[in-house]
Order: structure tokens, then sequence, then C-alpha cells
């Protein structure tokens, strides 16, 4: 299976699969990239490079669904500076910031993940410091477990 899948697009806006040789869905397209494949849309008829407008209207189809994608006040900003400032921001600032969000996010959840399997009993390991320490002796009791059943009574 080869990382970059291949698709034609028809003037009637239907997507032909050339790696399956059978016609998609965007949903099937979304899911492609979803699973860590890479597309190409090609004209079918010019040859022309339509990735950028078949990944556009996958984008949008979602942001039917949930009925917010981006910002109102972004989504104006896009069409008021159009290809002027924002094509820049896009291409350059945007993707780099998103990699560097990822990348963070990952490492933090690995970390977390690593802390939890850790299972270090911190209470346990408190009690050992205070008992080994003589000055910190009178606080060992702020981390040992309560011994005392609660009283039973009227609220």
């Amino acid at each position: 299976m080869a990382d970059k899948v291949v698709l034609k697009k028809y003037s009637n806006r239907r997507l032909y699969d050339t790696e399956r040789n059978s016609y998609v869905t965007l949903a099937h397209v979304s899911d492609l990239i979803k699973q860590g494949r890479q597309v190409e849309a090609v004209d079918a008829s010019t040859q022309e490079d339509v990735t950028a407008c078949v990944l556009t209207q996958i984008v949008l189809e979602e942001a039917k669904k949930n009925n917010l994608l981006l910002p109102v006040p972004l989504l104006h900003l896009v069409i008021q500076y159009g290809e002027t400032i924002l094509h820049e921001f896009f291409e350059k600032y945007l993707q780099q910031t998103l990699k560097s969000y990822l990348a963070y996010k990952a490492s933090l959840d690995e970390q977390f993940t690593k802390w939890l399997d850790l299972g270090v009993n911190l209470t346990g390991a408190a009690q050992e410091v205070f008992q080994d320490l003589p000055f910190l002796k009178p606080r060992a009791d702020l981390f040992s477990k309560p011994t005392r059943q609660p009283k039973k009574g009227n609220r």
C-alpha cells in the first residue's frame, strides 16, 4: 500500500481512487487522511493539481456537521484579506504552529502516562522521609492515613 493515494476529480465532481479503481466519497478521502495517508487530487481532463480544493471541501463538510470549525471573526479576516496576507500566514506559520502544538501535546500525554504507570505511592514515600528526618517527625502525621472511624451521630 503506497503512502500517497492519487485521486482523479471529474467534471461531475466525482472522485476516482486510482489505487482501489473505484469512485469514492469525501468521507472516504477524509478517512484515508485520518489513517495517515497522503492524498493527491488531479483534474481528470487537465491534469491540474486540485488537492487543495478537495481538502477544503472536506474541511467545509466537517464544518457543516459541527456548525463551527473556525471562529466567525477569523472567517471574516480570511475573506477580507484573501490571498494577500493570509496565504503567507497559513503556509508558513499556521502549519508550523499546529505541528508544534501536536508534538507538545503528544509529549505531555506521554509524560502523564509515565507518571500514571509509575504508580508511586507518595504518601508512603513521604512517611518514610519524615521518619528518617527527626526534625520533620512532628509533621509526619500529615501524610498518614486516617485511623479514626468517623463518629456516627446526628447531622
